[in-house]
């Protein structure tokens, strides 16, 4: 008969694909258990390691059922739950945006001096490469910068940064395990898109996604960082809930192009951060004119004009930037080197430049 410690053995086979780890070790696989020709066990992933479930559970499985016995293999999959906002261990209880009871007290990051947000009203407006561009161009005058990409469902800055083909390290155990942030163009960055296979689609309901927000928040190694630049999905919400009810925050930028159907959608996320007690540090126009490479010294406003300044008027908040549009920006961030590193002489560097150096003076570290 097949012992507990063979079974065991079989299990330690079984590793973590980014730190190569036993998930025995872990504590992701708990409590194998012989019960005659079966072997029962619970699986207990973090939420940043659910896109590794299949191929953990299948390649238990075989290992399993590869003992001389052994004929049923039984895998307990336990719900992945929200952290706390303290970082305390997985599975502690709290309470999520739509929870009962009073909403936790905003905990900082610990080592994180500034959280700034990024946030569209609707995609398509360049959001991630304002993201990307800004934290890579805060990082060229020397702060130390993170990225957390909260876009669960749609994250772009694994491809913008040139990393997509890496997967991060898992570092301690049990409830001290954290993720360790990948580091590309002088960042530190973490992605549901390092976490997936390509392709495969993020299908989660809201407590799911607070969890994995949450621990991106606080179960990541940050280390010392004077601001972690937050690019948040289009729209209003539980990604921008659970940011603003669980860190506090510097500030958001709201990302819009000048067209009215983007105005109409960017009125809406200004609205709520505002009505949150979010600072609203201010409005950036992407894709302002159109600048052709054959021609550097014309423009053409193809989606409008003046778009940006009136949302940022009826706000009552700055106009921050005037975003070009121009070919080494797609270029950039097809080739993961963003535009303010593989072009930095171009316009739209420049404008990225400038709009670091205006946030970086709105949001001063604080005493």
């Amino acid at each position: 008969m097949v012992t507990a410690e063979q079974a065991r053995a079989a299990l330690s086979a079984v590793r973590d694909a980014g730190s190569g780890r036993d998930l025995l070790e872990l504590d992701w696989i708990q409590e194998p258990r012989v019960q005659g020709e079966r072997v029962v066990f619970r699986l207990a992933l973090p939420g940043f390691a659910q896109s590794q479930r299949d191929r953990i559970v299948t390649e238990s499985r075989s290992a399993l059922l590869a003992l001389d016995g052994i004929t049923d293999v039984q895998i307990e999959l336990a719900q992945p739950s929200a952290p706390p906002p303290s970082g305390a261990p997985i599975g502690a209880a709290g309470h999520g945006p739509g929870g009962h009871g009073q909403l936790p007290e905003r905990q900082p990051i610990p080592g994180v001096r500034r959280v700034i947000a990024v946030s569209s009203g609707k995609g398509g407006v360049g959001k991630s490469t304002v993201a990307v561009n800004l934290a890579c161009a805060l990082a060229r005058d020397g702060l130390r910068v993170g990225l957390l990409d909260a876009d669960i469902y749609g994250p772009n800055a694994p491809t913008m940064l040139g990393v997509a083909d890496r997967t991060p390290e898992v570092r301690g155990d049990g409830a001290a395990q954290v993720l360790v942030p990948l580091q590309s163009c002088g960042i530190a960055m973490v992605s549901m898109g390092l976490l997936v296979a390509e392709n495969q689609p993020v299908i989660w309901r809201g407590p799911m996604l607070n969890g994995i927000i949450r621990q991106f928040l606080y179960q990541v190694d940050w280390g010392e960082r004077d601001v972690v630049v937050v690019d948040l999905p289009p729209g209003t919400g539980d990604a921008q809930l659970t940011l603003a009810q669980a860190v506090p925050m510097a500030g958001v930028l709201i990302v819009t192009t000048p067209q009215e159907v983007s105005l109409a959608d960017a009125r809406r996320g200004l609205a709520m951060f505002q009505q949150m007690g979010i600072t609203v540090l201010g409005v950036v126009e992407n894709m302002s004119t159109f600048i052709p490479p054959d021609a550097p010294e014309k423009r053409y406003a193809i989606f409008g004009s003046g778009g940006g300044a009136r949302l940022a008027e009826e706000g009552s908040v700055p106009l921050l930037a005037e975003l070009p549009l121009e070919m080494p920006v797609r270029e950039g961030g097809d080739r993961g080197l963003p535009v303010v590193l593989s072009a930095p002489e171009s316009a739209t560097a420049q404008a990225f430049t400038a709009l670091a150096r205006t946030i970086a003076a709105l949001t001063p570290v604080p005493a």
